[in-house]
Order: C-alpha cells, then structure tokens, then sequence
C-alpha cells in the first residue's frame, strides 16, 4: 500500500481534542507561529527538547546517511511520544513538506515509517505544505492563516535580528531576551483578539519593537561581527547547531542571521524563474508575482523601521541579494537554499559581517555546492571575507565545532588588530612639547 494510501487522517472530531506536536525550528518565529494555530482553534506543543538523547533517538529510526535534520527532528517527535507526557491516543503530528528536490519532502514518510516501526501508526501525521501533497480535513490551511503566519514570520525575523544586535552591548544582561518575551506575550494577544496583522498594523508594530531595543542602554565597546548562513534548519535551530548563537555570544561576538523572510521571497521568486527558463502559465506567474509584491512589503517595512536607528544593520532587500548571487552563480540553481545562501555570505560580509560561519548539515549535497564550493568565488570578490564551513552531523563532536569556529575568531581578531595599527600609522604624531 502506498503511503498516502494507508496514512492516518487528521478529522475535525481530533481538532477538538487532539494535541499536535512540532518539532523546533527557530524558536522565536515558530513561538510566534504556534501562537497563529492556538487562535485557530488547534492546540499546539512546540518542542524544546535538547541534547544528545534526541540524536540517539533519530538515530534508531533515520539512517545517518539521511539528512540531519530529518534526523533530529524525527529524533524530537518520537523522543517526545516516549516521554509520557502525552496521552498517545489524543495527539498528532505535525511536519512541513516542500514538495520540491529536497530530501525535505520525504520526512513525512519517514516519520510514518518510524511510527509503524514503534507500533505508534495510529497517530496521524499531518503534512503542512502548499503543494496540494496532502490534505486533512481537520487542519485546513486557509488565507487568513497564510496572512497571519506571514506576519509572524516577519515579526520573528524583527526580534531576532534586534535581539542579536542588542544583545553584546547590553548593559543589564538578560534585557534583550526579556523584550523578545514581552513582545512575543504581546503579540500573541494581538493574535489572539485579531490584531497586528494589517499593513498599517504591522508597520506600527515593526517601529514600535524597533524602538524598545533601541532604547536599551548600551556599553559603547567593539565586537567581532559574525554571520550565520547554511541550510535553513541547522541555520536557525539551536538543537541542529549546538546552540551556536550563544557559543558566539560566549567568545564576545556580534551575531547576524539572515532572516526568514528572504527565503520566503526566495522560494516565490524561484517559481516565477522557472516560468522565465522554461514556460509556465500566466495564472501561476500572476499569483506568484502578486505573493512576491506583498512579501516585499513586509520586508520594504522592516528595513525601514531598522534603519531609523543607527546603531543598528538593516538586512538588504531580496532585490540586492539576487543582484549579488547573479555575479557567481546561475539562478536556476535553487535546490535548498540555492544561490540564496551564497548572497546571503555576500551581502554579510558587504554589510560589516565579514566574518561567516556556514552551517552545514551532513548529507545536503546543494548546501554543500552553494556554501563550502562557492567559499573561493566569494573571497576573490571579498578578500576580506573569512568564511569558515562547519559541518553538523551525528557523529561531529561540538568540541570540534567550536574549535574551528575560535580559529576562525582568532583570524578575525587579527585582521581587527592589523587595521587598528593601520589606523594608528595615518594619525599624525603629536608635536613635541617645547622646552
């Protein structure tokens, strides 16, 4: 029997009762997102599980040649479904799936196969995408939800990058997580009576969240700047990545990771691409040009309320990274993240963040070609660029990674030194005081 054919369907009598579980991803924007669902009706548990225990338990279950993060987060669905906490009758499941040439597609069929390997296919696994792969007639994606979830989106894309920007500077440790949690607070009771999703809303929003960061007092003291890039799993999760932003926090760094909403525009765009190379119809072409206008509205309004500030680094709008890539690599390379994340190394190391981490996760043959295989084009542009590849798998020990990201700060504190004396050598020398 094919999977779809004996799968378990999600009813609306379950909606009623029923707790879905997802595994974490970003966890400020998957927060926010599991908030938009709870407004909807559904009742929603967002992992937080950490440690090595949820890599044993993906490890029983996905073959570690699989990709990591099917890996970890089916590890974080069955770990939890072992746990006790859950009544096994009354839950479900809940994964994204792309329906494109990632291996991201089959992670539904693998936690099936887990299930049925446990005795545990009696849980029904519902599948969120966009593609039509899919449906339950208990969980129905509907516009209204798509807006909210888009505006959720970009409000975790604001918080992260204000939080990473704040963060190094603070005076009174601990004032940007807390503002995240009061926003976060804030915003879900917005959701929940039906506001902060309108353009003039959001855009209200956006300003006021900006000013709160802006208004937390700062030490005036100097950071390596760091940005994040890689495979939008292991890039954004702290279970994937050994919590690799608190690492960088740790060695006294500034942290930069590109947002969510660019690849939003980025997956939109690259449909609107394919009609270009290879002929499409003019409705698809319609609906996708209008989606990509009105992500590009949240993001024009986002930049806008990050740039009113000074001490702050807006992101560039999606337009100036596709301009970016379109010097190294074609456009019609888009599985995974495609050309996006070598912009994305591009348009850090343009914007102050020279220095890069790229965050791979073992098995991700595209991240691979557009992170580690475009590291050599990226510097003949960018001499300045010091790019290091980290790999994430089960067998890499979070020692190793660390390591070679401090070799990779040692460098930069060198480079930091080098144009310090450099500065140094332009200043004129102090007269000599007269006798």
């Amino acid at each position: 029997m094919s999977d779809n054919q004996n799968r378990v369907e999600f009813t609306r009598e379950m909606k009623k009762e029923y707790t879905i579980i997802t595994p974490n991803m970003a966890p400020i924007h998957f927060e926010l997102i599991k908030n938009v669902l709870e407004s909807f009706g559904y009742h929603v548990d967002l992992l937080r599980t950490t440690g090595r225990e949820i890599v044993d338990e993906g490890l029983k279950y996905v073959h570690n040649d699989t990709c990591y993060p099917a890996l970890l987060s089916i590890g974080q669905l069955m770990h939890a479904l072992h746990s006790g906490k859950y009544d096994l009758h009354k839950v479900a499941l809940i994964m994204t799936q792309t329906g494109g040439g990632c291996r991201a597609s089959n992670y539904i069929h693998l936690l099936r196969k887990a299930l049925k390997k446990d005795g545990l296919d009696f849980i029904p696994v519902i599948s969120l995408n966009l593609s039509g792969l899919e449906s339950n007639s208990g969980f129905k994606i509907t516009l209204p939800m798509i807006r909210q979830a888009i505006a959720a989106l970009t409000y975790g894309d604001l918080l992260m990058l204000l939080k990473n920007q704040t963060k190094p500077y603070e005076v009174t440790p601990g004032t940007s997580d807390a503002l995240v949690d009061t926003w976060t607070q804030k915003l879900t009771k917005l959701f929940e009576e039906g506001k902060a999703f309108s353009q003039r809303e959001v855009r209200e929003y956006f300003q006021q969240i900006a000013q709160s960061f802006a208004d937390v007092p700062r030490r005036d003291v100097e950071k390596i700047k760091v940005g994040v890039v890689g495979e939008i799993y292991v890039k954004y999760s702290p279970l994937a990545n050994n919590n690799l932003e608190d690492f960088l926090f740790r060695q006294d760094c500034e942290v930069m990771v590109p947002g969510i909403l660019s690849f939003m525009i980025f997956k939109v765009d690259n449909r609107l691409e394919d009609i270009k190379l290879y002929g499409g119809s003019q409705a698809k072409k319609q609906v996708c040009t209008l989606l990509k206008w009105y992500f590009t509205k949240y993001e024009t309004d986002l930049i806008a309320a990050v740039k009113k500030f000074p001490q702050f680094t807006a992101p560039a709008p999606y337009a100036h990274l596709k301009a970016l890539a379109g010097k190294v690599i074609g456009y019609g390379c888009k599985m995974g993240e495609g050309w996006l994340l070598t912009a994305e190394a591009m348009e850090l190391v343009e914007s102050g963040y020279g220095n890069v981490v790229c965050a791979q996760p073992f098995g991700c043959l595209p991240n691979h070609i557009v992170g580690k295989g475009m590291i050599r084009k990226v510097k003949k542009l960018y001499p300045q660029a010091n790019i290091v590849p980290i790999d994430y798998d089960p067998s890499a020990t979070q020692v190793n990674q660390e390591n070679r990201i401090k070799l990779m700060l040692a460098v930069a504190k060198e480079q930091q030194r080098d144009r310090e004396e450099a500065g140094s050598e332009k200043v004129p020398a102090a007269a000599p005081a007269q006798a």
